[in-house]
């Protein structure tokens, strides 16, 4: 099964965002970083969802990557499917941090129980496919709409929306063009997807 070894965001300042993601989300060997001064203008075309398990932690999470600097989006609310929040890094990445829980069932512990990385895609149905064609496998599909991989050994999984769709759920106007400012590394190979998402092989061959 093809899975994801990494995720890396390119970033002005890696020391600085390492000081934000470990401060905000006590994030620190999940998620890498690199410099880069690539240019970019608005929505960048993903997401990191954190999933947690209840809302205590939702606000807990939001609570702390707000005094570590991010910029709120959407604020901490409740809705059908949950508990949730978006908020903005100063590096510019979009991260959601939510639960399907209604109600707390005992203090804040901050404990992440998934990484969801969320690509908007201009056709999902045609992303889904060239995915597949690369060994990837499908675990949940809403039709045209939604597309999870399984990525069982990866501390991230991964996810493909409409671009317009997740630029909604997240708070912010769907326009944006320039680098994504994100590199992904897998068994894969080195390739870049329908969207300009950009992939490197991370599996190292063995010696002879």
């Amino acid at each position: 099964m093809t899975s994801i070894e990494s995720i890396t965001l390119e970033v002005a300042d890696p020391t600085a965002a390492q000081r934000f993601y470990t401060a905000a989300f006590g994030l620190d060997t999940q998620v890498g970083l690199s410099a880069s001064e690539a240019p970019t203008t608005g929505f960048r075309g993903f997401s990191l969802s954190l999933t947690v398990s209840q809302p205590a932690d939702v606000k807990a999470i939001i609570g702390t990557a707000l005094d570590a600097g991010a910029t709120p989006l959407k604020p901490v609310t409740k809705s059908l499917w949950g508990y949730g929040g978006v908020v903005q890094a100063p590096d510019g990445t979009i991260w959601k941090v939510a639960t399907s829980a209604r109600k707390d069932k005992g203090p804040a512990t901050r404990q992440i129980d998934s990484i969801v990385l969320l690509l908007g895609v201009a056709d999902v149905a045609a992303s889904r496919q060239f995915y597949v064609d690369r060994g990837l496998t499908v675990a949940k599909s809403f039709g045209r709409k939604y597309v999870e991989f399984e990525t069982l050994s990866s501390p991230v999984k991964l996810a493909l929306y409409g671009r317009r769709a997740l630029a909604k759920d997240v708070g912010v106007p769907v326009d944006g063009s320039g680098s994504h400012r994100l590199v992904l590394g897998g068994d894969a190979g080195t390739f870049t997807d329908p969207d300009d998402f950009a992939w490197q092989a991370t599996t190292v061959a063995s010696a002879a």
